[in-house]
């Protein structure tokens, strides 16, 4: 990804800001243009989503893509966040065999990737098991 497209999309990647139809209430993240529900009737506005969900399905990647590193094996998991949306993310600080479907996580702040020719960290948001 280059830096200036990097930089564009910050302001989801960083904090979990989605939006929220004003005419039907439903919440999206990633942030949408047009409430897919409502289409052009719909009024979109930013909202900060809660840090916390749990854990609806997950799968441990055991042979990662290139640009992964060394961090196989991970898990990779779909968290329903406790304000509707559904995301796609890493669960880290955790053993592969202590994670559990309906388990809660919390979002935490860490590396995404390295890029080795201009040196940008990309950093992002995961999650972890809740104590």
């Amino acid at each position: 990804m280059s830096i200036p497209r990097f930089w564009r999309h910050n302001k989801s990647r960083y904090n979990l800001i989605g939006t929220r139809c004003v005419k039907c209430d439903e919440t999206y993240f990633p942030p949408r243009k047009l409430c897919p529900k409502c289409r052009r009737k719909g009024e979109l506005e930013d909202v900060n989503l809660k840090r916390t969900g749990e854990i609806v399905t997950f799968t441990v990647i055991r042979n990662p893509s290139e640009g992964w590193g060394n961090t196989d094996p991970y898990i990779m998991a779909i968290v329903k966040l406790d304000d509707g949306p559904s995301l796609t993310t890493q669960i880290v600080d955790c053993e592969l065999d202590g994670i559990e479907i309906g388990q809660r996580v919390t979002k935490v702040f860490r590396k995404i990737q390295e890029d080795g020719d201009s040196g940008l960290i990309h950093y992002g948001f995961k999650f972890k098991p809740l104590d």
